[in-house]
């Protein structure tokens, strides 16, 4: 049986759909992922994934593509040369499956299995019902088991990529910590100088820092690092990016992309998590992970891309010493 998988937005996003992915393809010959630009690394690092569709969704991202005929008639002809018998549409719980069950439908898929609050007509073969509360990765994994595809023995539902490469190279030598301090939305982001004054502390401490930031984040890692840091800002891909955080002792990451890659590679998380989306939802999974941040503050569950409160209070009462703390406890456990 060939299968389809599909996760349209991010690139974190589609590393939590991989749990499902692997239930996917543990009862499949073939599975095709179905994603967007931002999350095509992502798939291509997921284990069970054997193909990649790249497809920009004009209902996904924050400025999404026009609609246009000649755009959806070329992603029905990929859909239809993939020729799957089969297809799992997975979505956040704020997303609708349907749009996209009924191009699967019009690309001739003949079973379909999603969750979906609206009644779906025709266009799926199993409505799943998501638990109230659950973590988007459980989430993912629930629609698989209800579509027919449950993890398989031994499988312990963890998140996972491809095994990265030796990026010692880049590190250097020694043990260290990350700090990832960029955001995809500026609500989820720590200020720099709350960044900087924390790589001031963990140096002061005796910690190495390496500070990692995508090609538009050089200017920010320059800032965070400064003379004290390792700034690999816009040095790494997805991929040696992998590397760089299974080899740290800790990740200290906003709730963004990086924060879930260190979660796929076994490193805990001092989570720097804005309430705008829940944290039960979206906080790394399946690794240790301190959360920090006021998650009652006035921006909670707003789903805000720039914070509605002066100040960003929520983040930035979060000191660089509750920050160090935070790293000692993880490391201290780690090793314990």
């Amino acid at each position: 049986m060939r299968a389809l998988v599909v996760r349209l937005d991010s690139f974190g996003d589609v590393l939590l759909a991989g749990p499902a992915v692997r239930a996917v393809a543990a009862r499949c010959s073939h599975v095709t992922v179905l994603c967007g630009p931002r999350g095509a690394d992502a798939a291509r690092m997921l284990p069970g994934a054997d193909d990649v569709l790249v497809w920009e969704a004009p209902w996904e991202g924050f400025d999404p593509p026009p609609v246009t005929a000649a755009d959806v008639e070329g992603l029905l002809d990929r859909l239809r040369a993939a020729a799957c018998d089969t297809a799992l549409v997975l979505t956040s719980f704020h997303q609708s499956p349907l749009p996209t069950a009924l191009l699967l439908r019009l690309a001739g898929i003949p079973f379909i299995g999603a969750d979906s609050v609206d009644h779906p007509g025709r266009l799926l073969d199993v409505r799943h019902r998501r638990q109230e509360g659950r973590h988007e990765a459980e989430a993912a994994l629930d629609t698989a088991a209800a579509t027919g595809f449950p993890l398989p023995p031994g499988d312990d539902g963890r998140l996972r990529v491809l095994p990265p490469p030796d990026t010692g190279a880049l590190t250097g030598n020694g043990p260290y910590v990350v700090l990832h301090p960029g955001a995809s939305a500026p609500a989820r982001a720590w200020s720099p100088h709350r960044c900087a004054e924390a790589v001031a502390l963990l140096t002061d401490a005796g910690h190495r820092v390496v500070v990692t930031g995508g090609p538009q984040e050089t200017a920010l890692t320059r800032e965070v690092a400064g003379c004290l840091a390792v700034d690999l800002g816009g040095r790494t891909t997805p991929r040696t990016l992998a590397g760089v955080l299974h080899l740290a002792d800790a990740v200290i990451s906003a709730n963004t992309g990086p924060a879930h890659l260190a979660a796929a590679v076994g490193t805990p998380v001092v989570s720097l998590f804005a309430p705008v989306v829940p944290a039960g939802r979206w906080a790394p999974y399946g690794v240790p992970t301190i959360l920090l941040g006021d998650q009652s503050a006035p921006c909670a569950d707003t789903r805000a891309l720039t914070c509605p409160v002066p100040g960003h209070p929520c983040l930035d009462e979060v000191t660089g010493q509750d920050v160090l703390r935070a790293v000692h406890k993880l490391i201290q456990e780690r090793h314990s």
